[in-house]
């Protein structure tokens, strides 16, 4: 072989110690020392740390009043509601059909046997157009087959020393203490007509 075939190649030259870059070496310090905490930094994290606690305390004590007082307020409504339903039971009492007949009755108003009707159309009177005469067959008051619970006790408006359940009313013609003649009252259920 013959080295007249090799192609030659260039070799780098090697660098050597001298050719390096310098390098300063130098002593290295001793470690820093820590500096304290200061004071007024501590100070301040205490003072926000009571504000926050202060704060949720306060906040607390607000919730909790304001809870008394919806229970306070809950338990005068609830009482409200109560006198307003004895009030709406009263109302219902004195609108009912036996405290008016019983008050009518008291003012010597006696219920027609054979009552009369005025047709609006026209102006003519229907039935017998008499007035009624004498008393009335019913009692308003005190001798119902039903009693009225809601006005048991309650003094009539045209009498207040009679009650619904109380003293009967007087005619005017009649000698003093009679009563007015009515029927008895009914105790063994309504009267039915005979069908056979």
């Amino acid at each position: 072989m013959s080295t007249a075939a090799r192609p030659l190649t260039t070799v780098a030259p090697l660098r050597g110690p001298q050719d390096a870059p310098a390098r300063r070496l130098r002593a290295l310090e001793g470690t820093a020392r820590r500096r304290r905490p200061r004071l007024a930094y501590g100070i301040i994290a205490l003072a926000g740390a009571l504000l926050i606690g202060g704060t949720q305390m306060g906040l607390s004590i607000l919730t909790t009043q304001g809870s008394y007082e919806l229970a306070t307020l809950a338990a005068q409504q609830r009482e409200l509601t109560w006198k307003k339903q004895i009030l709406y039971d009263d109302v219902a009492g004195l609108s009912s059909p036996q405290y008016l007949a019983a008050n009518a009755a008291a003012l010597g108003m006696v219920i027609n046997e054979s009552p009369s009707y005025l047709r609006l159309s026209d102006g003519a009177i229907l039935g017998t157009g008499q007035a009624a005469l004498g008393a009335s067959s019913i009692d308003a008051i005190g001798r119902g087959s039903v009693p009225n619970a809601l006005i048991t006790d309650t003094p009539l408006v045209t009498a207040p020393g009679a009650t619904i359940e109380g003293a009967p009313v007087v005619a005017e013609d009649a000698p003093p203490g009679e009563a007015v003649n009515t029927p008895p009252p009914l105790t063994d259920g309504l009267p039915t007509p005979s069908t056979h």
